[in-house]
């Protein structure tokens, strides 16, 4: 990789990808809410935003993202479900990503070797969902799965080159997750970050359209 442009770059997991890129040798621009005032919930926002970029990025990584909005937490009951958790996890967690993914696909090189990658998270798996709960989240992130499938699919045809996937980084050591990492291990970004460069490293063509954790397994959809 040469140059990589990173959305949401001032959370845990994209701060620290940054610097990992960085001490790789890659150019890497990023663009976030408190640095840039990219709203990506809002595509006029996001069109401004990667409209004033120039040239082509071989890597463009989507790391924005809440597990809580406005206070509501992941619901563990049915009886916790609101209309407006699961409308403000779907705009920041799906509708995001998408606007970011529409509006991106200018900056990849048509015929060299790109990944574009999204984080999502494993609780999105519909497969691997053993658990309930979590409703809006869950929700949110296998639309967003389903989203960056889809474009993988059109982008095949123009983009012979290029990865277009789903992440899973792992339980990750940040605010993000720190009320609810329990009894599951957790990483810190910096390791979460060097294990997803080297798996972004090695992503193939053939990948496109996949979901796969840090270590490249492949999850259930």
């Amino acid at each position: 990789m040469k140059r990589a442009l990173i959305i949401g770059n001032s959370g845990g997991i994209g701060s620290a990808v940054e610097a990992d890129l960085s001490r790789r040798g890659v150019d890497v621009t990023g663009l976030s809410r408190s640095g840039d005032g990219l709203d990506v919930t809002d595509e006029a926002s996001v069109e401004r935003a990667l409209g004033a970029l120039e040239g082509t990025y071989d890597l463009i990584f989507v790391a924005t993202g809440a597990l809580e909005i406005d206070g509501a937490e992941p619901e563990k009951a049915l009886s916790a479900l609101t209309p407006k958790a699961l409308m403000n996890q779907f705009a920041l967690n799906a509708v995001g990503p998408a606007m970011v993914v529409k509006h991106s696909t200018r900056l990849l090189p048509r015929r060299e070797r790109a990944v574009l990658a999204v984080l999502s998270a494993r609780v999105g798996s519909i497969g691997d969902n053993g658990l309930g709960g979590w409703y809006s989240y869950r929700t949110a992130k296998a639309a967003v799965n389903q989203l960056v499938h889809g474009a993988a699919v059109e982008l095949a045809r123009t983009h012979k080159a290029l990865a277009c996937v789903c992440l899973h980084p792992g339980t990750v050591a940040t605010d993000f997750t720190a009320k609810y990492a329990g009894r599951h291990p957790t990483v810190t970004p910096e390791h979460a970050a060097e294990r997803l460069v080297d798996l972004i490293e090695g992503l193939t063509p053939e990948q496109t359209g996949g979901f796969y954790d840090y270590a490249g397994k492949v999850i259930p959809w």
